[in-house]
């Protein structure tokens, strides 16, 4: 099972605006459409995906309920980033407590479902939240904490840390936040034009998915020199298939997922 992990700068008045308002009054999706120019094949969607937040029980896990669709819902506003396989999530430790920001400290409880993870434990779910204050502190640890550099260049090596600066300085200069996310968007790196998205997969920066596609094809080159195979054989041979589940929220949410886009 691989992770595929996006990164959505957002604020945590974004959230409020664009999802949680939203759940309560459905009709300002006409109204935010308009003002931040999303066109009518996403507002269609962003839509859709609200139904879905609005069955969302206290029972359900936040983590893979609003906060997935929070990310997502962003998605439709704003660019976000893909790395494959990398999370702040991963990491273990406390070294990282200083910068991220739990949910329990952003919204009452009354928003909030009775279990919440603050973190990536299982595909389709929010991560990670690091609040505005915190990129630009995280920026300039990095400098000077031999710990912290190491631990993440480690997580996101073969050039994943160019991506993940990447969309910390795009927080910065918009002066927004990040949430990570897994499975907002899965490329496909056979082909890239029939990747998967959940939310808009025009916003997603490509450098991530192409990276992704380079390393794919880079390993199964590997495979067929050592296999004494003519180039392209295993790339011609193969087709490429998401092994996760999807998640599943009542019978509302399957049958929305099977209507998603591919693009």
């Amino acid at each position: 099972m691989g992770w595929d992990i996006s990164y959505h700068p957002i604020s945590e008045e974004q959230i409020i605006e664009r999802y949680f308002d939203v759940l309560d009054d459905k009709s300002l999706i006409k109204e935010l459409v308009s003002k931040y120019g999303v066109k009518d094949f996403y507002a269609k969607k962003y839509e859709e995906l609200i139904d879905i937040a609005l069955v969302t029980t206290s029972e359900d896990v936040f983590d893979k309920t609003h906060g997935y669709y929070i990310a997502a819902t962003q998605g439709f506003f704003e660019k976000y980033f893909y790395v494959r396989g990398s999370a702040f999530s991963f990491l273990e430790g406390n070294i990282l407590s200083k910068y991220t920001k739990r949910w329990e400290e952003i919204f009452p409880k009354e928003k909030l479902t009775n279990e919440v993870h603050n973190i990536i434990t299982e595909n389709y779910s929010s991560g990670k939240f690091i609040p505005p204050e915190n990129i630009e502190l995280l920026l300039n640890d990095y400098d000077t904490n031999l710990e912290l550099q190491a631990k993440i260049n480690h997580l996101f090596s073969d050039e994943r840390i160019g991506i993940f600066f990447k969309a910390m300085y795009y927080a910065l200069d918009k002066g927004l936040g990040l949430l990570e996310a897994t499975e907002i968007v899965e490329p496909n790196p056979m082909d890239l034009n029939n990747s998967i998205s959940y939310s808009n997969l025009f916003n997603c920066d490509p450098q991530g998915a192409l990276l992704y596609r380079d390393t794919t094809m880079k390993q199964l080159s590997e495979i067929e020199k050592e296999n004494d195979l003519e180039a392209g054989t295993i790339i011609s041979n193969s087709s490429y298939k998401i092994t996760n589940h999807e998640p599943v929220q009542k019978k509302q949410k399957k049958s929305f997922l099977k209507r998603l886009f591919k693009k």
